[in-house]
Parts: structure tokens; C-alpha cells; sequence
């Protein structure tokens, strides 16, 4: 019998996470050709998530968790928590329910077919449309400068075979973006379209600060053109300057008793130039910072505890690990 892992990352979700694992185990269990676990990986909550993920897992052994000493971030813990499954594939859904665990059976009905990887593609949403739209721009323009194919609307919402789950244990990236991963290393892949719908719950954790970050950790991993907008705005500006100069000390030359530029033409393109630095100087920092974050190949979660895991599972993986590292 084949076995099916369902991974669903968590940050402060007490008012949905009975119902999330409530509805994952009835998906599962109206598939009695499948065995089944749940792996939920709490990224250090703050509320009342860990109790309830406690009393969860003592009422059902198939529910597992794993509990991380501190917030590790919004990538680094659901990949972590795909690499520890145990299934012949894995599913990653979110605990909001913006991520329609209905689909469980159609993503396995494609993977029985061959898929390695199925993905849920958002081709709507009924969270606020300004972000919608401005995500589809972002896409639009990863996609245009990447050298990798990106997908589209695609949020890590989707089911991956064992073979996929192979690849990304053997990755020693400390910042990983499931999202290019997939696009850059995955096998067949098959996407399906959804309606994103709202939280049923609570209050999003995503804020600028978080989107921006997802933002430039995909500009820095599959883009130059940050460098390359650097460069030739440089040089463009280069040249307008010296443009400038020239026709300033040709006007100085032939009307040099007569011509008065003043200061507020200096002022102007000295304050020009000087942010342009600074935006290109922020553009170079984003992507030290990303080689200096990959250099230190720090872990990707330290964990705290977890629950319901098979010891022998635990040693079997610490093995595996230590073979792969010889």
C-alpha cells in the first residue's frame, strides 16, 4: 500500500488547526487504497498551537509534529518539513484553508498517472485584489528576466513524489525557495487551476516586510537583473552626465560673460545621481547578503520536539544522512 504524507506548516493557527487536520484525516480515510500521515511543523507559535497540535496528535498517531526553538522563517521550515515525510509523495497545504484540501484526490489521481510533481496554480482569489494583481506582475516580470522557468501564482501548494523529495534532501541550500526549486529541478510536472479562497480563520501572517523578502530571495536566486539594471543604468547615466558637462562648459565658453546656469542644475543631478547609487548600492547588497546567507550553510530549523515520530524511521533518516555526507 502506497503511503501519502500530507506536510502543513503552521505559525500561530489555533483557530484552524483542529479543523485543517480534521479535514486532511477525512480526505485521507475516504482513500482506504492509501495509508497516510500528517506532518505538521510549527514554526515556534506563539498562541495556543502547540497545546491543541499535542492534543491532536495524542487523539490520532498518524498526526505528527514537529515543534522548532524559534521562527526559522517563511521557506526554510515547510521545506524542512517536506524532507522529513516518510510517504511515497508528499502533499504541502497551508492551515488557513486558503489551499482547498479537496484537491487531494485529483493531485493523486495525477500522480498515479506519472506526474512527479503536481502543483495548484492560483488563477484567482477572493483576497484582496490589488495583491493579486501585483503578484501576477511580479510573476510576469521573474519570468521575463529568469533563466529558469518560473510558475506562475504557484505557492508550494501542491504534491511531490518521493523521487522530487530525494533531490531537496540532498540540497545544502540554507535559504531555499521551493518555488524556483520546482521549476528548476522537478520532473513531469502537471499544474492544475484553483480559486484561492479566504482565510477561514484568523488574520494572515504575510506583511510587506515578508513579501518583499520572498520577492528578492527569487530576484538574487534566479535573476541578474538587478546587476544588470546597475550596470547599464550606470552607464547611461554616465553618459547624460557628461553630456551635461560638456554642453555646460561649451555654453561657459562661448558665453562666458553672459551665462548664468547657477546651482540648481548641479544640486539636481548630484541628488539625482546619488539616489540612483543608493538604489543600485541596496540591488548589490540584497545579492551579498544572499551569498554571505548560503556561505555560512547554516541549518535550516532546529528543532525543538516532535511527536508521533517512528524511532526507527528517525535512525534509518540519521543514517541516510550520514552515508550522503561520507
Amino acid at each position: 500500500m502506497k503511503k501519502v504524507s500530507i506536510m502543513i506548516p503552521c505559525f500561530n493557527e489555533e483557530e484552524n488547526i483542529e479543523a485543517i487536520t480534521d479535514a486532511v484525516v477525512k480526505q485521507m480515510e475516504a482513500l482506504p487504497q492509501y495509508d497516510y500521515e500528517v506532518v505538521c511543523i510549527d514554526n515556534c507559535s506563539t498562541d495556543g498551537t502547540r497545546p491543541l497540535l499535542r492534543k491532536i496528535c495524542a487523539g490520532n498517531p498518524k498526526v505528527k509534529a514537529i515543534f522548532n526553538v524559534k521562527n526559522f522563517g517563511q521557506f526554510n521550515s515547510p521545506y524542512y518539513g517536506l524532507c522529513q515525510t516518510t510517504g511515497d509523495c508528499a502533499i504541502s497545504i497551508c492551515a488557513d484553508f486558503q489551499d482547498p484540501v479537496e484537491m487531494i484526490p485529483e493531485f493523486l489521481k495525477y500522480w498515479e498517472e506519472g506526474y512527479q510533481i503536481v502543483c495548484g496554480i492560483k488563477t484567482s482569489s477572493r483576497e484582496n485584489r490589488f495583491m493579486y494583481w501585483l503578484r501576477s506582475v511580479y510573476y510576469k516580470l521573474i519570468r521575463k528576466f529568469s533563466e529558469v522557468e518560473q510558475i506562475e501564482h504557484f505557492t508550494g501548494f501542491g504534491l511531490y513524489d518521493r523521487s522530487f523529495l530525494e533531490v531537496l534532501r540532498t540540497l545544502e541550500d540554507p535559504t531555499p525557495f521551493i518555488r524556483g526549486i520546482v521549476a528548476e529541478l522537478g520532473g513531469k510536472r502537471k499544474d492544475i487551476p484553483y480559486e484561492q479562497p479566504k482565510r477561514r480563520a484568523g488574520k494572515t501572517h504575510n506583511n510587506w516586510y515578508t513579501l518583499y523578502d520572498a520577492a528578492m530571495l527569487s530576484v538574487t536566486s534566479y535573476t541578474k537583473v538587478g546587476m544588470r539594471i546597475a550596470v547599464f543604468g550606470g552607464m547611461i547615466m554616465a553618459f547624460i552626465s557628461l553630456l551635461i558637462g560638456l554642453v555646460y562648459l561649451v555654453m561657459k565658453l562661448i558665453y562666458w560673460d553672459r551665462f548664468v546656469a547657477g546651482q540648481a542644475p548641479t544640486v539636481i543631478i548630484v541628488s539625482l545621481m546619488c539616489s540612483i547609487l543608493l538604489a543600485f548600492m541596496g540591488f548589490l547588497g540584497e545579492y551579498i547578503s544572499a551569498i554571505n546567507t548560503r556561505m555560512m550553510k547554516r541549518p535550516l530549523v532546529v528543532e525543538e520536539e516532535r511527536i508521533n515520530f517512528d524511532p526507527q524511521e528517525d535512525r534509518e533518516k540519521t543514517a541516510e544522512n550520514g552515508s550522503e555526507g561520507e
